[in-house]
């Protein structure tokens, strides 16, 4: 009988030495008590504390207590960023993740021809409204970018896949747009038959008129004759952003409205080129602003087979946009019969 209850105290004291330990391993190592995926912020300046407080919040982890003496133990330096927890992660792997910087990041593509209004829907998880339409007209941005004359940001991003997370504040990500530009774009602009902010808003609207490469310097010539001559460029996108500039946000085709009405970027009221450009330029569309094909023609139009027809002449031009026009009415009679 006694010995029995030696045994006894003995398996009791050696439950109270163990207990600590494994409660403190399974702590650590064990099943977390996150259920669903989480992401959680280390913002700039966060301090352990803050990041304990969050996490136990959040339900990532359960002690916000152990978290700091776990983390103390291991070292942990907050790498800042946007970290993905899966279900049940454990409280080391949490701190490992933390540790080694392992930010969860999202790809965001921005392509040619995007202009301020579909860009700006593009960034809106990082980027608020708000903030964005003054982020826009940065001056400091603008230099950046290597125009310090722009009076927006329009046209100065480069067509790219970003790296986004969400600990990042909207004037980095604007920053790394525009920075992306200076590098990648700004200097393939110098050397043409324009000065390169010109180049730049002449691309843009070049990028607006054809998706064709074979087509976009004779489209840039045909506008660059334009200004030789000192006549209104006609260039249907820009009465079309002047549209947008007015806050009609309707991305639909100019209509007679839009292209009489008084606007700095209406280039069928306004002679010259746009205050800014009007879109993000593909390099062909640079390439053909830069040397454009500049001979006779003075007018084009839509064949309404996926290509444009060029004229010298009023008349000339009159007879493509009835072309135009019985192609139009053709395909419509053609897929009718097809019903």
């Amino acid at each position: 009988m006694a010995k029995s209850r030696t045994s006894i105290r003995l398996l009791v004291a050696t439950f109270i030495l163990l207990a600590p330990p494994i409660w403190g391993w399974w702590a650590v190592k064990g099943k977390g008590p996150l259920t669903s995926d989480a992401t959680v912020l280390v913002r700039r300046g966060a301090t352990l504390d803050e990041m304990a407080r969050q996490l136990e919040q959040d339900g990532v982890v359960r002690s916000a207590g152990l978290f700091k003496l776990w983390a103390r133990a291991r070292k942990l330096q907050l790498i800042r960023g946007e970290y993905a927890f899966q279900p049940g992660t454990s409280m080391a792997e949490v701190t490992r993740k933390l540790k080694k910087g392992e930010v969860h990041w999202t790809h965001v593509v921005v392509v040619e021809g995007m202009h301020a209004w579909s860009l700006q829907r593009r960034l809106k998880d990082w980027v608020p409204e708000e903030i964005f339409w003054q982020l826009w007209k940065s001056p400091s941005l603008a230099k950046a970018a290597g125009f310090p004359e722009a009076p927006s940001l329009e046209g100065l991003v480069a067509p790219a896949t970003y790296r986004l997370n969400h600990a990042l504040e909207p004037e980095e990500v604007m920053l790394m747009l525009v920075e992306a530009f200076r590098d990648q774009v700004r200097p393939k602009l110098d050397g043409g038959v324009f000065k390169p902010y010109d180049t730049l808003k002449l691309a843009s609207i070049v990028e607006r008129e054809t998706r064709l490469t074979e087509e976009k310097a004779k489209v840039a010539g045909v506008y660059a004759l334009r200004l030789k001559k000192g006549m209104l460029l006609q260039a249907d996108p820009t009465s079309q952003y002047a549209r947008w500039m007015k806050g009609d946000l309707r991305f639909t085709a100019p209509v007679h409205e839009d292209l009489v009405a008084p606007h700095p970027f209406n280039t069928y009221t306004t002679k010259g080129l746009p205050p800014t450009p009007i879109a993000i330029p593909s390099p062909a569309s640079i390439a053909g602003a830069l040397q454009p094909e500049i001979g006779k023609d003075l007018y084009f139009v839509a064949t309404g087979k996926g290509g444009h027809a060029f004229g010298a002449s009023l008349s000339q031009h009159n007879k493509n946009i009835n072309a135009y026009r019985k192609e139009l009415k053709r395909q419509k009679l053609a897929a009718a019969a097809g019903r």
